[in-house]
């Protein structure tokens, strides 16, 4: 008799979410070997009731949802936590990314580094701190996943409010660069592959920025192939997805940073190239827009996200109404994967974001660092990967150190020092009186939620 985990409690911290809520839906309805009750709690509760009404239409006979008022409900006795939550606004946001374009700094993504990264940081890590205490409160002993931006910095943040704490954070970026990598098996080889569980990598690095320097499909070496084909479409791009690389799509990118990246380096970066873009110097491909689209990607704009949350809204209504049927299919993320690997019913090997523990040799002890790890019954092990190479060391190491810089200026509730991370960062190529005028500008935008800083 195959083995089952039933009455299991988790709870979701921004279970109002759009987007990861209903992911964990679908996927949780294809665990045939997984039940129980998912506790959604969001300052929105109106939001986290619509989600609790689309859940419980799924399949309420084995995930029953349920919508609560406070933090310490969602989490009492939980098994597992996960966490995806959206640190201000979509106004606040808007800060973040165009206010530096007045300075001549363009950001693709906003969320991670860059001005628009640091100062959402600001926002973010006393929130995710504040989660964490909860967790030590009320589930000290539960599995904590989380998908909010700035990865780096949430988990640290959860780290540093409870240092027992059970948590690492989750990212799909480097599942859709494996299957680039069997894209250009496909194209250089004419080999098809299953699924992107047949590439087997070696990872380093920090989230979105992460590196892999070994890649095998059974006894093919990925590397000689992966230089064919980025030597093959370096000119052009590679259309990965083509419905999501219209030229005026504001998700559009043709993997051009990534093949530019290995001609220099000799490594594949794995994340998608808006991300990669934004942890190197800004006159390289985010110079100014023409350059941008020369590269290949797009520059997001936050209209569009505002845009798209509307929809999302819409979409929210449908279903709570019936009007539209849920979407049930797989998603391509592994937050349900993981947890099945935790409980013991299968064996998993994939790349989360958690504190050094000597996985990454060359960078300090507790930095958040990204690698894969070993998903066993109640264990999360990472895999060592050595050393990072020497080529990609400094690009990282000066990444990685400016963000534990921001996260002791953080955890000071001090902007001044917050304010030295801000003008290290790559991309704010201005003088150190302009970048302090920036800063103060961002901050002034965004002061509502920086009441606690000196």
């Amino acid at each position: 008799m195959a083995m089952q985990a039933n009455n299991l409690k988790i709870a979701y911290i921004g279970g109002g979410s759009r987007i990861w809520a209903w992911n964990l839906m679908a996927d949780l309805a294809q665990a045939e070997d997984m039940s129980g009750k998912v506790y959604l709690y969001d300052i929105d509760f109106q939001a986290a009731k619509n989600n609790e009404i689309i859940g419980n239409n799924i399949q309420k006979e084995k995930w029953e949802y349920k919508a609560v008022e406070t933090i310490g409900e969602a989490l009492t006795d939980a098994d597992f936590v996960v966490i995806s939550i959206l640190p201000g606004t979509f106004d606040e946001m808007e800060h973040d990314v165009h206010l530096p374009e007045e300075y001549g700094i363009y950001q693709s993504v906003g969320d991670s580094v860059g001005p628009g990264g640091i100062i959402r940081s600001l926002r973010c890590v006393p929130m995710m701190e504040d989660i964490g205490y909860a967790i030590k409160d009320y589930c000290p002993d539960a599995w904590v996943l989380n998908y909010t931006n700035p990865m780096t910095l949430c988990v640290d943040a959860l780290y540093h409010a409870f240092p027992k704490i059970k948590a690492y954070g989750c990212c799909h970026e480097v599942y859709e660069v494996k299957d680039i990598l069997r894209k250009a098996l496909k194209d250089i080889l004419d080999i098809d592959t299953k699924s992107r569980d047949d590439i087997k990598i070696q990872l380093t690095g920090i989230n979105h920025f992460t590196w892999i320097t070994e890649a095998r499909y059974k006894d093919i070496d990925i590397y000689p192939v992966y230089k064919k084909f980025a030597e093959k479409y370096y000119e052009t791009g590679y259309n990965f997805k083509h419905e999501n690389n219209h030229l005026n799509n504001c998700w559009r990118q043709l993997e051009l940073v990534k093949f530019d990246l290995f001609m220099k380096y000799g490594y594949i970066a794995a994340a998608g190239d808006r991300h990669l873009a934004e942890f190197c110097p800004g006159d390289w491909y985010l110079s100014d827009p023409q350059s941008v689209l020369d590269w290949g990607f797009a520059l997001t704009p936050v209209s569009w996200r505002k845009d798209y949350l509307k929809e999302r809204i819409e979409k929210s209504g449908r279903l709570v109404r019936g009007e539209e049927e849920f979407d049930l299919s797989p998603t391509g993320e592994e937050g349900v994967k993981q947890m099945r690997a935790i409980l013991g019913l299968e064996d998993l090997i994939t790349n989360v974001n958690i504190p050094n523990r000597g996985q990454i040799t060359n960078l300090p002890m507790g930095a958040v660092v990204e690698t894969n790890s070993i998903f066993s019954a109640n264990s999360v092990t990472p895999v060592v990967a050595g050393d990072i190479p020497k080529s990609i060391y400094p690009l990282i190491s000066r990444e990685s150190g400016n963000q534990q810089l921001l996260m002791e200026a953080i955890a000071e509730r001090s902007l001044d020092k917050a304010f030295l991370a801000f003008v290290n960062d790559p991309l704010v190529r201005l003088s150190r009186e302009k970048a302090r005028e920036m800063f103060d500008r961002m901050v002034a935008a965004t002061s509502e939620y920086l009441t606690m800083y000196k």
